[in-house]
């Protein structure tokens, strides 16, 4: 085994996309940089998540949609082409190499260290290689961790030994399963049933609170409820798992025990319960922080527990917002900041946009993508009324725009925005319906901008489109405070 030693500006564990944005706008402010990953370069979302789940969700939604168009609905009543629906996803998971992103990672010359990287002292990492070698970095200026989140799975009797599907097996799998029981009620949970049942299962979906989507505004779970029912998935809420067995050989059913006693026989079984961040084996007991833990950062991505301010945490390990695009955006600040740090400069945030916490935790944009699509962005009703916001709910119903009537027949969809009651600003959007992902950024930058409600009247919408919606909820708004 042989022992190397090397030194950089700045040293990023984990390649996905916000490692290699904190990478390469570091490199671009002109420090030297080297990024080392386990696994492939892209993680979870390039691989695992995003990128396959919407590859196999697309074709599923494009079905759905299809067949409520008229002259087109007839052709689309078959099933989906499975092999087909497969090859697609394994193309956008660019067969699960990662040879572009390292030709990426070049062309923005940044270095890349394959192995597992472990903090050993302040500045100090530590990364042990496939081939057992090791090779010591010192940064410095700063070290950034964008190790990501994996699956929480629960404590049940039988777990580890009936080989769970998590995200990573239900968005890789080269096969469609007889049956499927999915364990969770969250997005990742919604999602594969819509996709999985599609292809072919009879899917299960154990949920053990009241309703799906709970994070979201009411009408959202329901109406996303209420497509899967039509679909076919059987949907049990108010349970839980209280036990799983694997029967005995490779293709074995799994036994799953209800906390009533009731019992569920599926070919695979899906946990969606959550994710917990990767930080239990990077280093964090040898700079004072507990392994397992989530990272509480600043508003430019710094540990706040850490001394001296040399270690981030960008992405999902900072628990602000557990999505790609928000861990990119963070990564374009963390890196400008460590740049302008570097150089000695103060780090004025407002280059960056004055509202970077707000950013985060407000203005925050969300796509379900099932059928129906659900978009959302800023506060819900619940989350005004937990935090003491005073809001002005607007509702409108979808299925009365002329676009949504073009869109699709039989159209069914729901409207909410949120008026802060104080500033006459929009504070928070959702949209459920065909379609609705499209309509986000526009409310994404209604919500972060601040939009005084006055001036969305001079954004006037194409007609017909189903971003009328817009019109129509001020005109609801206008009606309601007379």
């Amino acid at each position: 085994m042989n022992e190397q030693f090397r030194t950089y500006d700045v040293v990023v564990i984990g390649a996905g996309p916000v490692g290699e944005n904190v990478a390469e706008r570091a490199r671009a402010a002109g420090l030297s940089t080297v990024i080392v990953e386990r696994e492939l370069l892209g993680g979870e979302c390039s691989f695992w998540a995003c990128e396959p789940s919407k590859a196999l969700l697309r074709p599923v939604v494009a079905r759905a949609d299809a067949r409520r168009v008229p002259g087109l609905s007839h052709a689309v009543q078959g099933p989906l082409d499975v092999n087909a629906v497969l090859g697609h996803r394994d193309r956008m998971a660019a067969y699960w190499k990662d040879e572009d992103q390292v030709d990426w990672l070049d062309s923005v010359s940044v270095d890349l260290i394959r192995g597992h990287g472990r903090l050993i002292a302040p500045k100090q990492v530590s990364v042990r290689t496939a081939d057992g070698d090791t090779v010591r970095l010192s940064a410095r200026h700063a070290v950034a961790l964008c190790t990501g989140t994996g699956t929480a799975l629960p404590s049940v009797p039988g777990l580890e030994t009936a080989r769970p599907w998590t995200n990573r097996e239900a968005t890789a799998a080269d096969r469609v399963p007889g049956r499927l029981a999915v364990v969770g009620g969250g997005v990742v949970a919604v999602e594969l049933a819509t996709a999985w049942q599609a292809l072919g299962s009879q899917v299960t979906l154990l949920v053990r609170g009241e309703g799906l989507l709970t994070k979201m505004e009411p009408f959202a779970g329901a109406l996303v409820t209420e497509g899967l029912l039509e679909a076919g998935v059987s949907i049990r809420l108010g349970t839980e798992v209280s036990s799983v067995e694997r029967e005995s050989g490779a293709a074995g059913a799994v036994r799953i025990t209800l906390a009533d006693g009731e019992a569920v026989t599926a070919d695979e079984i899906l946990f969606a319960t959550g994710r917990a961040p990767r930080t239990w084996d990077v280093g964090l007991e040898t700079v004072g922080l507990t392994p397992g833990d989530w990272l509480t950062v600043d508003d430019t991505c710094r540990v706040t527990a850490v001394a001296d301010g040399w270690l981030y945490a960008v992405g999902d390990v900072n628990r602000r917002a557990l999505m790609t695009h928000q861990g990119k955006y963070q990564a374009r600040i963390a890196g400008a900041a460590i740049g302008a740090r570097a150089e000695g400069t103060p780090v004025d945030i407002a280059r960056w946009g004055t509202h970077v916490a707000t950013a985060d935790h407000v203005a925050v944009p969300q796509v379900v993508f099932t059928t129906p699509e659900v978009a959302s962005v800023g506060l819900t009703t619940h989350e005004a009324k937990r935090t003491g916001r005073r809001v002005t709910v607007v509702d409108y119903d979808l299925a009365r725009l002329a676009g949504a009537q073009q869109y699709a027949r039989g159209y069914r969809g729901q409207a909410r925005m949120l008026i802060d009651a104080d500033h006459g600003t929009v504070a928070g959007v959702t949209f459920v319906g065909p379609g609705v992902g499209e309509l986000l950024h526009s409310a994404t930058i209604a919500v972060a901008g601040e939009v005084p409600v006055d001036r969305l009247w001079h954004a006037v919408p194409a007609f017909p489109t189903i971003s009328e919606v817009w019109l129509r909820l001020l005109e609801t708004y206008r009606d309601s405070t007379r």
